[in-house]
């Protein structure tokens, strides 16, 4: 999920293992030991000079059950080395520190697991990425409630049994309204099943996903042998089937089999995806020979031009291989998007 929730669930299991001896340093260091993961980002653009490289670096290896045993020993032992000297002699021991590095470290791909970018959690032995695509990267109603706990927490005394209130209630909310969202995605999985069924469209399968920063407007995608099959649905909707329908037709203009860094890049997007020349004039400034790469997992977004996929990759050949500019999101006006958005969820 997004770098403030890892660290709010982070610097809340440094106040679970060690808050009681070293009060609102645990917490300190939780938060670093939940924001670690997320340095992948920063050394995959270190280690990799192809942008695609870099980009699906992230939540890998660092992502993974192995990265957090290893990392909870090494960073437990640096920072119990540093720590365990003057005043402070004595006042904890290693095993607190590697159990605390553990799971704010362990906790991180655990959380991203949930959502539709997913992580390769069993790096380096598989590739997989599990992805259950229940809640959205960011969800305001995951992390609100459990980051002022946290906030609240620090106001009592580290051996307070308010202390330890608040921190419990931060998590069995967050904890409550994950699940909340296993079930929602359950029951909409079957709803978007009967939409197909209605509008009789032979799928080969599909994927739904929630909206980002909510949990109650759903995207749909449904793919078949020769295109895409897309809707959304709202909780709020009068009828209780997905609308808005719209067939993509499927582009490929650059093969897989070709290119290893497109069907990297096809994996990425579990296959759901669309890749064809620039010829489009909005993107002048690129080369002939450009190729505008669609990753339709993700909800397309509404802007003043319509729906568009927000998640538009631009490549381009090099070397016998394929590389991409920096990505940034293909949306015009944040604004409207977003109100386009609030809108929706309301229902229709």
């Amino acid at each position: 999920m997004d770098s403030l929730t890892q660290i709010v669930l982070g610097a809340a299991c440094g106040e679970a293992i060690l808050g009681k001896k070293i009060g609102d340093k645990a917490m300190l260091f939780g938060a670093i030991g939940g924001t670690i993961p997320d340095l992948d980002v920063f050394i995959g653009s270190l280690l990799h000079t192809n942008e695609i490289d870099a980009m699906l670096f992230h939540r890998g290896f660092m992502h993974s059950i192995v990265f957090s045993v290893l990392a909870a020993f090494v960073l437990g032992w640096l920072v119990y080395k540093f720590y365990n000297r003057g005043r402070r002699l004595s006042t904890t021991t290693q095993k607190d520190w590697v159990v605390l590095f553990f799971w704010s470290l362990f906790t991180h791909p655990i959380l991203d697991c949930f959502t539709p970018y997913g992580t390769q959690l069993f790096a380096p032995f598989s590739n997989y990425r599990v992805a259950f695509n229940n809640i959205a990267v960011a969800d305001p109603l995951y992390t609100v409630p459990f980051l002022l706990c946290v906030v609240i927490l620090m106001f009592y005394k580290r051996q307070s049994d308010k202390r330890r209130f608040w921190l419990k209630l931060g998590f069995g909310i967050s904890s409550v309204y994950m699940v909340l969202t296993i079930f929602n995605k359950l029951y909409i999985d079957g709803i978007f099943a009967d939409s197909l069924a209605e509008k009789e469209i032979k799928y080969e399968r599909f994927s739904i996903q929630p909206s980002i920063l909510n949990n109650i407007l759903w995207y749909g995608i449904a793919e078949t042998e020769d295109s895409y099959h897309i809707a959304f649905y709202s909780l709020f909707d009068e009828a209780d089937q997905f609308s808005e329908w719209r067939i993509i037709p499927k582009k490929r203009e650059l093969r897989p089999e070709k290119y290893q860094d497109l069907k990297d890049l096809a994996w990425f997007s579990n296959g759901y995806y669309n890749v064809e020349e620039i010829h489009d004039s909005k993107y002048a400034y690129l080369s002939q020979g450009e190729y505008l790469y669609s990753d339709l997992r993700y909800p397309l977004v509404e802007t003043k031009e319509g729906y568009k996929p927000v998640f538009n990759l631009k490549l381009y050949k090099t070397d016998e291989r394929l590389d991409m500019h920096p990505f940034t999101p293909d949306m015009d006006d944040f604004s409207f998007t977003m109100l386009a958005l609030w809108k929706r969820m309301k229902g229709r």
